[in-house]
């Protein structure tokens, strides 16, 4: 009875962070450049003695969909579509190098550059990128940064600097705080050559709400099917209890 049990209940208590997982995914269904997590549930076989028919289910992570989101234009020449396989580099809450793919960018109140989340840009030397006051500005598809300085002429653009984009694979990278992505430890990223991304335009999240809701029902049915083995294991044990003292 107590393998039954116990099998169940370790199945039940995964269910219920896979279900956290999921939500979490629905939960950034509208985030730009989201990368939706990905989990599942594996046998695990537990270590000690006298327990070799003991059975653990444990939640593996698999990292995240690296699929590239829907494209949509926006005519805003500071947001940035980045190419597939292509990252932005960012400044992240532990002052460490991190990477996004939500190019909604910003210049804030000191002229640095930001992301729509405060993370400070990157420029390609490893540095924040400064923005000098200007009446107008864009973006080159490698990156390169080109204002008209206030005060001055259209025929007279400069070049304040290039965002540090950096090719990685998903099986590169693992999720940091803030929303950011590092460099899997042993792993070093090297920066995107030529052509790394469309200005003017954001990626949206690669969460599939049709799919996300599909899980999040079933993953309520896995539940409630292991919540009730338990009951019954829990029945038969009081069961086989009452038989024996009976006789």
């Amino acid at each position: 009875m107590d393998r039954a049990l116990y099998i169940a209940m370790t199945g039940a208590a995964q269910t219920m962070r896979a279900q956290a997982v999921n939500s979490h995914n629905l939960a950034n269904a509208s985030t730009t450049g989201f990368k939706a997590e990905l989990a599942a549930q594996q046998a695990v076989a537990v270590d000690g003695p006298l327990l070799p028919s003991r059975v653990n289910t444990q939640l593996a992570g698999l990292g995240f969909d690296d699929a590239q989101g829907p494209i949509q234009a926006t005519g805003n020449p500071l947001d940035v579509a980045l190419d597939p396989g292509r990252w932005l580099a960012v400044q992240g809450p532990d002052g460490r190098e991190g990477y996004t793919r939500a190019g909604d960018l910003q210049i804030g109140a000191d002229g640095l550059l930001r992301t729509s989340a405060g993370a400070l840009v990157l420029g390609d030397g490893g540095s924040p990128l400064s923005i000098p006051p200007q009446t107008q500005i864009s973006l080159g598809g490698d990156g390169t940064l080109t204002v008209q300085p206030q005060g001055q002429s259209a025929a007279a653009p400069v070049v304040v600097g290039r965002l540090k984009v950096v090719s990685a694979a998903a099986s590169d990278l693992v999720r940091a705080d803030g929303g950011l992505m590092a460099a899997r430890p042993g792993t070093s990223l090297s920066p995107a050559a030529g052509k790394c991304l469309t200005a003017g335009a954001l990626e949206g999240s690669n969460v599939s709400l049709a799919e996300s809701m599909t899980t999040m029902i079933q993953l309520a049915r896995n539940y409630e099917l292991q919540v009730k083995m338990m009951k019954a294991a829990d029945e038969n044990a009081q069961a086989s209890s009452s038989l024996l003292r009976m006789g």
